[in-house]
C-alpha cells in the first residue's frame, strides 16, 4: 500500500487554515513544519499541553498525506478555492512501511545527561550504562523535548539519590515521576487534574517497569516529600504556592518549571515565603527554579 504526500511551502497566516481545509477534504494526516528546518534559519517553537503558541513559523511547510486513490488535481483545486488563493506544491509517493520508518527516524533518543536518556520504544539506549526512560513521541502531555521538561529531567539526573521521596505535581505523561523512580527514589507520587494524564502516566510507568502512584487531586492524600517537582504554568504555580510548599519537608527542595525567564523575580518572591530560592537553569527563554525549605 502507498500514499500520496504533498508538501506546500506557504506563509504562517495561511498554513493553519490550509491544514484545516485538507483535513476537511479527507486527508489522512496534516502537519505543519518549519520551512527552514535543519538550516541556520530554523526557528524553535515549543508547545506542550496548556501552552499557547503565539504563531507558526513565518515560512511554513504544510505536509499532507492522502490515500493513493485520491484524485490529486481535484483535491488541490478544491483546497485552493476554499483557501481563496493559489499555492504551489510538490508530490511524492510514500510506501506504507517507508512512511512509518520515516516518521520514526525523525525521533532519536534525547540525551539529558550522559547518565539519562529519553528513548523511543523502537530505539536502543546509546549508552548502556545510562538510565533509559521509554517514551514515544506523539503521546500527550510531554516527552522531554520541551525546555521546561528537559530542565527538570536534568535536575533529577543530577540530584536524585537512593531513598528520596518525590512528588511530581502536574505529572502529565509521568515522565518526571518515572525518571525519579528509575534513578532510585524510594517513593514517587504523581498528581494531575486530567484523568487522561493519569491514564497516560500509569501506562508509561508500566512500560518502564516502575512502581509509581498517580492520583487525581481529590484522591491524593497530602504528605511531605524530600523533593516536589512542579512543571506547570506560571499561573497555577502562583495559585498553588501555599499547597506546594506544604508538601515539602523542612530542608527539602522544590523545583518549579514552566516559568518564562522574565517571570523569575516574581515567582521567586512568591515562594521565598517558605524557601531560599535560586535559578537552577535558563533555556530558550524558560527558567527552572530551585528552592530549599526553611525551618
Amino acid at each position: 500500500m502507498s500514499f500520496q504526500q504533498l508538501k506546500i511551502n506557504i506563509d504562517s497566516k495561511r498554513a493553519d487554515q490550509l491544514s484545516d481545509i485538507f483535513f476537511d477534504l479527507g486527508a489522512l494526516s496534516v502537519s505543519i513544519e518549519d520551512q527552514y528546518e535543519g538550516t541556520e534559519l530554523e526557528q524553535p517553537i515549543f508547545n506542550e499541553p496548556g501552552m499557547v503558541v503565539e504563531g507558526l513559523w513565518e515560512h511554513s511547510t504544510v505536509v499532507v498525506l492522502l490515500s493513493d486513490d485520491v484524485e490529486l488535481t481535484s483535491i488541490v483545486n478544491e483546497a485552493k478555492n476554499l483557501l481563496g488563493s493559489e499555492f504551489t506544491y510538490i508530490t511524492e509517493i510514500v510506501d506504507d512501511q517507508d512512511w512509518v520508518r520515516l516518521t520514526q527516524s525523525q525521533f532519536e533518543p534525547i540525551e539529558v545527561t550522559p547518565k539519562l536518556y529519553i528513548v523511543p520504544s523502537w530505539h536502543t539506549i546509546p549508552n548502556q550504562d545510562a538510565v533509559g526512560i521509554i517514551l514515544d513521541p506523539g503521546l500527550a502531555f510531554g516527552t522531554g523535548s520541551h525546555p521546561t521538561t528537559f530542565m527538570c529531567l536534568r535536575y533529577l539526573a543530577e540530584n536524585i539519590h537512593q531513598g528520596m521521596t518525590v512528588l511530581d505535581y502536574g505529572c502529565g505523561s509521568g515522565i518526571l515521576a518515572i525518571t525519579a523512580k528509575k534513578l532510585d527514589a524510594k517513593l514517587v507520587d504523581g498528581v494531575d487534574i486530567d484523568k487522561q494524564a493519569i491514564e497516560s502516566s500509569q501506562y508509561n510507568a508500566e512500560n518502564n517497569l516502575v512502581d509509581v502512584n498517580f492520583y487525581l487531586p481529590n484522591d491524593f492524600r497530602a504528605k511531605q516529600y524530600d523533593l516536589v517537582v512542579a512543571n506547570i504554568l506560571s499561573n497555577p504555580l502562583r495559585m498553588l504556592a501555599n499547597a506546594l510548599a506544604s508538601y515539602v519537608k523542612t530542608n527539602g527542595k522544590i523545583i518549579l518549571s514552566g516559568i518564562l525567564a522574565d517571570q523569575v523575580e516574581e515567582m521567586s518572591d512568591i515562594y521565598s515565603q517558605w524557601f531560599d530560592m535560586k535559578t537552577y537553569l535558563v533555556q530558550d527563554g524558560w527558567a527552572c527554579l530551585e528552592g530549599i525549605k526553611r525551618a
